[in-house]
């Protein structure tokens, strides 16, 4: 997906201006077609991992299609024990949010509008999912010491979805920000997920430095 300015619609907030955010508050097209397309894009990595995982159970000696080599092994992060954190396999949570965002950004596409509550619950949730993504890349990186596509692509897509919901919200009064970062989030919104993700990049780079360049 090409990050560029996701531009709203609705209103936006003054930086100057002291009154109480709008009770309901939409979103652009832009807006809400990067919310269905990370959604979906989550939801495709959440249903490949679970379907292989599914594989994994009946047969032990299968070895899913993005294993393709030691280091890029799908096998072996869903043979980990992260891999079920919460009792079962992560994925499966996957389906549920990011099906959830998928269908907020069809909403929105449709001119929804929400209140204040709805906006920072999903704020909170992508901070959650941003966390999590963190904490796995983590473990991939440094425990489990192997890297799955799949999981690469659900980080990217929730990084996205997490910044451009921020700078949403500030932007539209719903979260209290100063007015130099209301004007750069008003303009340079892409700009976060860029470096958020670019940081990923060249921390898998060097983590693996010796294994790429040989």
């Amino acid at each position: 997906m090409t990050m560029t300015r996701v531009k709203d619609e609705a209103p936006l907030a003054r930086p100057g201006d002291a009154g109480p955010a709008p009770a309901a508050v939409g979103a652009g097209r832009a807006f809400a077609w990067m919310l269905m397309v990370t959604g979906a894009a989550g939801v495709l990595a959440a249903w490949v991992i679970t379907l292989d995982k599914f594989k994994l159970l009946e047969d032990p000696n299968f070895t899913p299609g993005c294993s393709l080599n030691p280091v890029v092994s799908c096998g072996s992060i869903m043979k980990s024990e992260q891999a079920s954190v919460f009792g079962f396999p992560n994925p499966m949570l996957g389906l549920v949010t990011y099906g959830m965002v998928v269908a907020i950004g069809a909403g929105l596409l449709s001119g929804a509008r929400h209140r204040r509550w709805f906006w920072l619950g999903l704020n909170a949730g992508t901070l959650f999912g941003v966390g999590f993504c963190t904490w796995l890349m983590q473990q991939s990186l440094y425990e489990i010491n192997a890297l799955c596509l799949w999981c690469c692509l659900a980080w990217a897509a929730t990084i996205v979805m997490f910044w451009y919901v921020t700078a949403h919200n500030v932007r539209h009064g719903l979260l209290p920000a100063p007015r130099a970062v209301r004007g750069f989030l008003d303009e340079f919104t892409w700009v976060l997920p860029v470096l958020h993700i670019g940081i990923i990049g060249m921390l898998i780079l060097t983590r693996w430095w010796d294994f790429w360049t040989s």
